[in-house]
């Protein structure tokens, strides 16, 4: 495998496309001269970011579709191969988050967030590898997250998808180690996105609850999306294997690392969250 991956000339699919990191990266990656095919279920958020790409240099495509719809996934490859002809990056970005603890939890939710979250990039990974391996170098770029190094209460179904995430990418790595086909996992930690602004919650959840829970929650999104794309970028360069993101973040991995078991205890002292 080549000592790094060269962005310039590179043809990149990032999913999550129209807004935070995902638009962050589009952004990114087109001022390093790197066509893409934009994809989220956001059309307007889309066709702004397109423009940012096109203003930076770079070609896009735009392709507006719902990631746990397993055949629009395959009709998304052909029609990105239709449009570039070539795919030498696949930046699985795309997210979505279930509040509430496991026992408040209604299945239908946890098996939705499985379905964008974990399955999605199982699916984009397999519908887009063909055309990965025709390329001299590639890439693959699949978004865990902190959670997917750590596991807090009330982050079941979340939590799950990203360890999940974190399993997959690993594998395939050591399926590929050697070859031309790059595999990094990226953990970021507390981005300023709107994720927890978007989350689904349990029915029945008191809203002033849920709204506290929503406003502790988004004290630790510190992280601005430019500035967590720019580190995610230097890793992808350098065909990292791990790329976690935020002094947040490695502090914790950190902390996961020195107390496998009883890391918690000392995360929720530090963090102001002990019950």
């Amino acid at each position: 495998m080549a000592e790094g991956f060269a962005l310039q000339g590179a043809v990149g699919v990032v999913t999550g496309a129209a807004s935070g990191i995902g638009a962050a990266l589009a952004i990114a990656l087109a001022r390093r001269s790197c066509d893409l095919a934009l994809v989220d279920r956001d059309a307007e958020g889309l066709k702004a970011v397109e423009a940012a790409v096109a203003a930076a240099g770079a070609r896009a495509s735009r392709h507006v579709l719902d990631l746990a719809d397993g055949d629009a996934i395959l009709a998304l490859r052909d029609a990105v191969e239709a449009r570039h002809g070539r795919v030498s990056l696949l930046v699985n970005n795309a997210g979505v988050a279930l509040g509430g603890t496991f026992a408040e939890t209604d299945l239908a939710d946890f098996e939705w967030l499985m379905d964008v979250n974990f399955r999605a990039v199982v699916r984009m990974t397999h519908a887009f590898l063909p055309l990965l391996l025709r390329e001299p170098a590639a890439q693959v770029v699949n978004m865990s997250s902190l959670y997917g190094l750590i596991a807090p209460p009330g982050q079941a179904a979340y939590a799950a998808s990203k360890f999940a995430v974190r399993g997959f990418s690993e594998a395939l790595r050591h399926e590929h180690a050697g070859g031309r086909l790059g595999v990094s996992v990226v953990h970021p930690g507390g981005v300023a996105t709107n994720i927890a602004r978007s989350a689904r919650h349990p029915k029945g959840l008191d809203p002033a609850a849920i709204e506290q829970g929503r406003r502790a929650f988004e004290r630790f999104l510190r992280l601005a999306p430019e500035a967590a794309a720019a580190e995610i970028l230097r890793g992808i360069e350098r065909r990292a294997p791990r790329i976690i993101v935020g002094t947040d973040a490695r502090r914790v991995a950190l902390i996961q690392r020195l107390m496998p078991v009883g890391y918690w205890r000392l995360i929720a002292r530090l963090s102001g969250l002990e019950r």
